[in-house]
């Protein structure tokens, strides 16, 4: 039985080392607890292909292979004695929304890469060979839609579509150029060829384990070590305009208004209430619904607002409990266009599946916490992962560790390198027994 040692300063010296790929400028937040550090790296911005072209370097100077596909989806690859077997693979992303913290997705790369350091230094030869996989795009900042690499990899997203994205990079950004396709941004930044060509076959991995922070609180404040993913709850996405009618805020009188953003605020309100009942019926907590954009036209504060867009994320664990509550609102939608004159239009901009995870995998990290005598509880990740693209081809589990406070996409996000260590271990021993069979 091999026993890896990881190299927890090295670990720790590389995810600082790209969280210095940032265009964050450096600040100090004394608000905030220590060590802060705030990230900004969107996809193919200059900070991204310099955040890429150092991971290559460092995975190379290890001894592995590196190679990229069309959309920038990176394989660090160790090859095994069967290579013809399938791989097993682990991995996250390293793009990070506007001034979010160093950790997530970020110890899912690095701790795979160190997994994958750790067996090679301890002796072990794998069967089948080991894979990290960077992820292009998990998060949708540039691009408007999440997970853009793993879902051409899982064969989830038609590669036109995908390649006829539009560039939505903020107005602030030195970098943005109106109208730009995904095709024209990848292939600026050297990655061309057909999009068709990134999916995998369905037998390329035959297990997939990808270490992440949970971005939640429970096992901080449970005081466990470690959580084992049982399933990915499925998110969908919807994009609302609001049409009303504008004008004076003083002379447009009360029972003559059609205001767009009082409407909105009423659709808010809307599904937060069915959020909420469909948790207390099922006497859960896993659904979830989220306006996290609103745009308000004219945007004058002397001026009634005649439209808004507003974003909306749904997360639920069970895909008709998260039907029945869009057809709840759906319902209260065509109430408030009647009494308020207001027109709404919808566009669904994703709508996936949940994931489960393999009974295999899990009971193989079931055994290896045992083993370690590491405290773990299974659970269901509500945010989704690169790995709920993954399940469509290969047989996934996730490992979760704490994170501050259950802090995420925030400069304070933070976990401890005890957490990131122990997280390391357990998924370079379960890569080892996986790549054994």
């Amino acid at each position: 039985m091999t026993n890896p040692t990881i190299n927890t300063d090295r670990l720790l010296r590389e995810l600082h080392r790209l969280a210095q790929f940032t265009d964050c400028p450096p600040t100090e937040d004394k608000t905030l607890p220590a060590p802060t550090t705030a990230v900004t790296r969107i996809v193919f911005t200059p900070r991204d292909l310099e955040a890429r072209a150092w991971l290559t370097s460092v995975a190379e100077a290890a001894g592995f292979s590196v190679r990229t596909d069309a959309v920038g989806n990176t394989f660090i690859r160790w090859q095994g004695t069967d290579p013809a077997l399938p791989a097993v693979g682990t991995g996250s992303h390293t793009d990070a929304i506007p001034h979010a913290g160093m950790y997530d997705g970020t110890v899912g790369v690095l701790g795979g890469l160190e997994a994958m350091r750790a067996l090679q230094e301890s002796g072990f030869q794998p069967r089948r060979s080991i894979e990290t996989l960077m992820f292009t795009s998990e998060e949708p900042t540039r691009f408007g839609l999440g997970c853009l690499g793993s879902r051409l990899l899982g064969g989830v997203l038609d590669p036109a579509l995908a390649d006829a994205l539009k560039d939505r990079l903020p107005e602030t950004e030195p970098t943005a150029r109106e109208g730009l396709t995904l095709q024209q941004v990848r292939e600026c930044a050297g990655f061309h060829g057909d999009l068709a060509s990134v999916k995998l076959a369905s037998n390329y991995y035959g297990a997939w384990v990808e270490l992440h922070i949970e971005q939640g609180p429970l096992l901080e404040r449970d005081g466990i070590q470690l959580g084992i993913v049982t399933g990915i709850a499925a998110p969908a996405s919807y994009r609302y305009v609001v049409e009303g009618f504008g004008g004076h805020a003083g002379a447009l009188l009360m029972p003559d208004r059609r205001d767009a953003l009082a409407a909105a605020a009423e659709m808010i309100l809307s599904v937060e209430r069915h959020a909420l009942a469909a948790n207390a019926k099922s006497g859960g907590v896993d659904t979830v619904a989220t306006v996290g954009t609103v745009a308000v036209h004219p945007g004058a504060v002397n001026s009634v607002p005649s439209r808004v867009t507003l974003m909306l994320d749904i997360r639920d664990t069970d895909v008709t409990r998260r039907d029945a509550v869009m057809a709840a609102f759906h319902a209260d939608i065509a109430a408030i266009e009647a009494k308020r004159g207001v027109k709404v239009t919808e566009e669904l901009i994703n709508a996936d599946q949940p994931a489960q995870s393999s009974p295999h995998i899990v009971e193989t990290l079931e055994a290896i916490c045992k083993a370690e005598g590491a405290t773990y509880k299974k659970m269901v990740s509500r945010a989704y992962h690169d790995s709920n693209f993954i399940a469509r081809i290969a047989p996934i589990a996730m490992i979760f560790i704490p994170c501050r406070n259950g802090v995420s996409h925030r400069p304070d996000e933070y976990a401890t390198p005890e957490s990131i260590a122990l997280g390391t271990r357990v998924l370079a021993l379960a890569l080892a027994r996986l790549a054994s069979e």
